[in-house]
């Protein structure tokens, strides 16, 4: 699997253009906005985009979402259907935030246990509620790396204080779900640098 990671909007937001590179097919993993640096980087790689796939629908994620499906004529993926009620307030969300988006509905919702792939790579999907009601994350085991959204970061764990966040529920997801994931997986969340399984059981102070 290839990966670049771009941050976009004023929250750098880590948008990831993941692809296969035996067939150059790709996806956009919660392209949130700045559709020109998503553009520029898949020309940049010549990668064939085939999917939008979203882990959760807070606008910095999914903003851009819409824009990008028609742009390379794609599918939506996911999230799960618990973001419904975000998903459609996104022109809501889009007056608070100042950050261009309209609402969408997903080609296909996502649940746990659900598999996709991308190219020749197979993600296996995690429902991991607490920082969103309907949040999930891509787990490529195969290539030891997991996309994660606001679920866990390097050092911390994603806000619990807003509307469907819970802070057990998110503690819970993190311990039953990520950390049944290899000690060496990588840990791509949506905000800040990359970490890993082990270093996020040994060192997170919310986790320890």
């Amino acid at each position: 699997m290839k990966v670049v990671v771009i941050p976009v909007t004023a929250y750098q937001q880590n948008c990831s253009l993941v692809w296969c590179p035996e067939t150059q097919k790709g996806a956009l993993i919660d392209p949130g906005g700045d559709l020109p640096l998503l553009i520029k980087a898949v020309k940049q790689k010549q990668v064939i985009i085939e999917k939008i796939l979203l882990t959760h629908a807070h606008i910095d994620h999914a903003g851009g979402a819409a824009e990008a499906a028609e742009i390379f004529n794609v599918p939506i993926i996911g999230p799960h259907k618990d973001e419904r009620t975000l998903i459609e307030m996104m022109e809501l969300q889009s007056q608070m935030s100042g950050i261009p988006a309209r609402a969408f509905t997903p080609t296909q919702w996502l649940d746990d246990g659900d598999s996709l792939t991308v190219g020749n790579i197979i993600f296996h999907v995690l429902f991991c509620p607490g920082h969103t009601a309907g949040h999930i994350v891509f787990s490529a085991p195969q290539n030891n790396i997991v996309f994660v959204g606001d679920v866990l970061f390097n050092g911390s764990i994603g806000r619990t204080d807003l509307p469907g966040g819970n802070t057990q529920t998110l503690l819970s997801s993190i311990r039953n779900k990520l950390f049944t994931l290899s000690d060496n997986t990588v840990v791509v969340s949506g905000h800040g640098p990359n970490t890993t399984i082990g270093h996020e059981k040994r060192t997170n102070p919310f986790l320890r």
